[in-house]
């Protein structure tokens, strides 16, 4: 640790060297830059005057945006409204990936989180309208619990601009490692005088889900003659329903099975075979067991629908007043309410935990050691219908003074709260079983699309049995309240001295429930010591070995649609109705059960301050700009979570010093060289952070917090060249390398009991395999892990760009065209100490041997080792369109689980149009497609074995609409 802590003082020096340094050079340089002679600054005039050039719709976009990253000191990139209230993309997430750097994951074939120069949503810090803020969403697979800001939650036709800083300045707020985006909405002192008013009405269509749902967008503004006082008011209405079709294996796994081929891999007594057969006994090695036992075979393989039903509701308004030059006053209000369904239907074999009834049949192995087909006899057959209902609500209310003291001094002073709440009142899973199906089969020889047949009828209610009921309803509440002063003081001509103060508290609670229960026949069921009961009372019906016939009137027969699946695999299989089943079983009369590990919270306030010192003049007859300044930071931190069954709460504080620099060198008036190096941090992730944890009886493992993480800390070095060669363009490539001195690991322990981990018996979800057989807790099988601080990581690379409308070589019809295009290629290496497989199946105790302990060394979580993004456009201000086209090379999450080392997702393609024609000067019609070429997304549960976790598309979704202005 010493020689860590040595090598990051020793950086910090050399940063504050070249820190002053650049003082001195600023100096310099303004002294110079006096010097420069009225017909120098004429010349110069007259060119920019000649370049000039009136653009209007797309191109306008593309040239406000490029005006803004050529006047920054740092890196920056933009995206611009094309006009009020019509910003270029349908998400806000689609459009940040067009700028280089930028990739993006997609959650129901929307644009959800971004990626920034290979660091993920939790290393990137938002803001909207200047006020740093957190979007929580309940979207998707799972929800948002942590830093990540959730792009979809709101409409793009509330902004007017993104703004993405990808280099540090003292004067900018911290907390990220990869990019600070700022949000903007709307600025009703820059409109036109009088009253303005914009409107647009889409109907937008799915292919897949053949529904048509409506997009509406309004905004209305006005601005007095004088320009003193404006006031606006938007709002953004819309409705889909997308439908995500696939396969899904839950993730792959090792363990023994009943038999083998007909060879018996276990020993069992008499009493044993008379009394439970298919279960206990000692193992009995053998050459065809091991094999199997060692091989990995997907957990749950299945086929089946999710359907996203979404509705997004969004207002803004903002009210400014401008009394004289000297003095303007701004208030920003933003609201959006994001309801979203996410309802699933599966078929699907529950080998997880349960091989040791299963017979294995002409098992096929591949090299990756994979089962990658077979028959099966005694499986337990499981259907599931799964409903999930959310609502998410924004607002956020901002204010700000800016005041001019002087010619040379002003201020601003800025401030408001933000609230985002995430509400699950319903999350719903009932299950059906046939738990000794006979000639199961599943083919995984095309791991994207394998088939999955059942040998039993999976439409007739008799072979089925009411197994398992589930309700998990949770909340999840972030609330951000910011004050920030900044005051800026031209000492002279091109030098500025910058200093500010800022205080901030972020507020993270999530609290869940459950209702999940097995289902005894007989309906009464208890749990007692982590053991399942069934009373004597009847409610239900008569009794059952494990549950409740299924009849006609709690079942619904499910047919799956075009989900890639090939030739014989079973297309059609019985599914719960959620709303029978409920309503005979009494789900949503049951008393709710707190989930401990889902108990818990971080309040996080910093308070800190900056300095910073802006130069710009000559230096030897080169002009510069740069900027260079500290900033302090003062964390502390009290985080809460139930410990067993006692609340626990942690505090802790830490301090940073961030010093930074900007420095811009103009060559000649086109090219510009920039050159940034910052030290940087993000705060560790909130599920971490918090004390306490949760019990998994499913996959066997307890994961419990951390509160004493250290933040994520790294140095950043920038380096770029920008060639604004004509009127529009742009040629550019950046270097960059972020050097990550700290950084946060999973730790496991292995072969415990459960009574060895520490974690009550209450936190098991009661319908878990280890609740239901409590023998389980005695075996040892169990894991603890948690989250704890590691080494370090580096990540390198490359950006290319280019922006080239093609008035830059010719008139006419073909100087209408233009191309934007990125490449981005980066290389990083971290070290990882991961689970990886079992390699005993039988150890000398006759348990099947741990996962064993492996060190891999790995791109950083979320990295994209290339990336490309592509739009050839055309615009003359009348008729325009684009095609648009980003690739992602495959990438990993992070650590898996059941012995698979890194899990994440295959390459990813899309390709967008759109069209759009002014009929008049106040009315346009457009046409535009999303995923035209309804690209499926592959994820995958093991990096190099390349094993299937999931392979689902989404459809094309194209829109027609109309927009006018007043």
């Amino acid at each position: 640790m010493g020689s860590r802590i040595s090598q990051r003082a020793s950086r910090v020096s050399i940063i504050k060297l070249a820190l002053l340094a650049g003082c001195a050079f600023g100096a310099a340089g303004t002294a110079q830059a006096q010097d420069a002679t009225a017909q120098d600054q004429a010349a110069e005039n007259d060119a920019v005057a000649a370049d000039e050039i009136v653009v209007t719709g797309f191109r306008q976009s593309l040239e406000a945006a490029i005006n803004l990253k050529r006047n920054s000191v740092g890196a920056i990139d933009a995206i611009v409204a094309e006009d009020i209230a019509k910003f270029p993309d349908q998400n806000l997430a689609e459009s940040l990936q067009r700028i280089p750097g930028i990739s993006i994951t997609r959650d129901a074939g929307e644009g959800r989180a971004i990626t920034v120069r290979g660091l993920g949503s939790q290393f990137t810090r938002v803001r909207v309208n200047g006020l740093e803020t957190v979007a929580t969403s309940t979207d998707g697979a799972s929800a948002n619990r942590d830093r990540a800001f959730d792009f979809n939650v709101f409409a793009s036709e509330l902004f007017s601009s993104i703004v993405v800083h990808k280099t540090a300045e003292a004067s900018l707020d911290e907390g990220s490692l990869g990019a600070v985006v700022d949000l903007n909405t709307g600025n009703p002192l820059a409109a036109k005088a009088g009253f303005t008013a914009v409107g647009s009405a889409v109907v937008s269509y799915n292919d897949l889900s053949e529904y048509a749902g409506p997009r509406l967008a309004g905004l209305l503004s006005w601005r007095n003659d004088a320009g003193t006082f404006g006031v606006s008011l938007s709002a953004a209405y819309q409705k889909t329903q997308v439908l995500e079709l696939g396969n899904n294996t839950v993730r792959w796994a090792q363990a023994r099975f009943d038999s083998v081929n007909g060879t018996p891999c276990f020993q069992q007594s008499a009493a044993n075979t008379a009394g439970r057969p298919n279960s206990g006994g000692v193992y009995r090695p053998s050459a065809v067991c091991d094999q199997a036992t060692l091989s990995f075979h997907p957990r749950i393989p299945r086929y089946g629908e999710v359907k996203h039903d979404r509705e997004r509701l969004g207002i803004t308004g903002s009210i400014q007043f401008a009394p004289t030059d000297m003095t303007k006053f701004s208030i920003d209000g933003l609201f959006s309410r994001f309801n979203s369904d996410r309802r699933e239907r599966w078929g699907e074999v529950l080998f997880r935990s349960n091989e040791r009834s299963i017979d294995v049949i002409n098992p096929v192995y591949d090299t990756n050691n994979n089962m990658i087909s077979g028959t099966f006899n005694d499986a337990w057959v499981r259907t599931e219908h799964y409903l999930r209902e959310s609502t998410t609500e924004f607002y956020q209310v901002g204010g700000t003074w800016d005041q001019d003291l002087s010619d040379s001094f002003r201020f601003t002073l800025l401030g408001g709260i933000s609230k985002s709440t995430a509400d699950i009142p319903v999350e719903t899973t009932i299950v059906f079983d046939d738990r000794d199906a006979q000639g199961y089969s599943y083919d995984y020889s095309d791991m994207k699309r394998p088939k999955l047949t059942f040998g039993t009828s999976v439409t007739d209610p008799a072979v089925f049995q009411l197994a398992e009921i589930r309700d998990r309803p949770s909340e999840i509440v972030n609330q951000f309240k910011t004050a920030q002063l900044r005051t800026e003081w031209d000492v002279a001509e091109g030098f500025t001295i910058k200093a500010g103060v800022m205080w901030r508290r972020f507020e993270f609670d999530t609290v869940a429930f459950t209702r999940d229960t097995a289902v005894c026949g007989n309906g009464g069921l208890d749990r007692v010591l982590g053991t399942v009961t069934c009373s004597p009372t009847a409610a239900f019906g008569p009794a059952a070995i494990y549950g409740l016939p299924v009849t006609a009137q709690i079942s619904e027969l499910f047919e799956l649609g075009k989900a890639g699946q090939p030739a014989g695999n079973t297309n059609a299989w019985l599914v719960p109705n959620l709303d029978t089943a409920a309503e005979f079983t009494k789900l949503y009369s049951r008393p709710l059960a707190l989930d401990a590990g889902n108990n818990r919270g971080v309040q996080e306030t910093t308070k800190g301050g900056y300095v910073q010192f802006d130069a710009k003049g000559e230096l030897l007859g080169v002009e510069y700009a740069l900027n260079a300044g500290i900033r302090y930071v003062k964390t502390e931190q009290s985080s809460y979570g139930l410990v067993g069954t006692v609340d626990r709460t942690v505090e802790r504080s830490y301090d940073d010093w961030l010093p930074s620099a900007n420095l811009a060198i103009f060559p000649t008036q086109n090219v510009i060289l920039r050159f940034a190096a910052a030290d940087v941090i993000t705060r560790p992730t909130l599920g971490a952070l918090t004390p306490g944890g949760t019990a998994d009886g499913f996959n066997y493992r307890v994961s419990t917090g951390n509160p004493f993480l250290e933040p994520f800390r790294a140095t950043n070095y920038d380096m770029s060249a920008e060639w604004y060669f004509a009127p529009q363009a742009v040629l550019s490539v950046a270097w960059f390398k972020k050097n990550i001195a700290t950084f946060t690991r999973s730790d496991s322990i292995t072969e415990l009991t459960y009574a060895q981990t520490g974690a009550p018996v209450t936190s098991l979800n009661p319908s878990s395999p280890a609740a239901i057989n409590p023998s389980q807790l005695l075996e040892p099988r169990w894991v603890l892990s948690t989250t704890v601080n590691g080494e370090g990581a580096t990540l390198e690379g490359w950006e290319i760009a280019a922006q080239i409308p093609f008035s830059a070589f010719t008139d006419g019809f073909l100087g209408n065209f233009g191309i934007l295009a990125n490449a981005t290629f980066i290389s990083s290496d971290a070290d990882y100490q991961l689970q990886g497989p079992i390699t005993v199946a039988n150890q000398p105790n006759g348990n099947l041997g741990p996962l064993t302990n492996v060190n891999v060394t790995n791109t950083l979580a979320n990295v994209s080792k290339r990336s490309y993004n592509g739009t050839f456009y055309y615009d003359d201000g009348k008729f325009s369109a684009r095609v648009m086209a980003t690739y992602r090379s495959r990438w990993h999450e992070g650590a898996s689980g059941t012995g698979n080392i890194l899990e994440g997702f295959g390459s990813q393609f899309n390709l967008d149009a759109s069209i759009r024609y002014k009929v008049t000067e106040w009315l346009e019609v457009s046409l535009e497609g999303n995923n035209l070429t309804d690209t499926y997304r592959y994820r995958f549960t093991d990096f190099d074995a390349d094993r299937n976790y999931e392979n689902n598309h989404f459809g094309r979704t194209f829109f027609l609409g109309a927009r006018f202005k007043y």
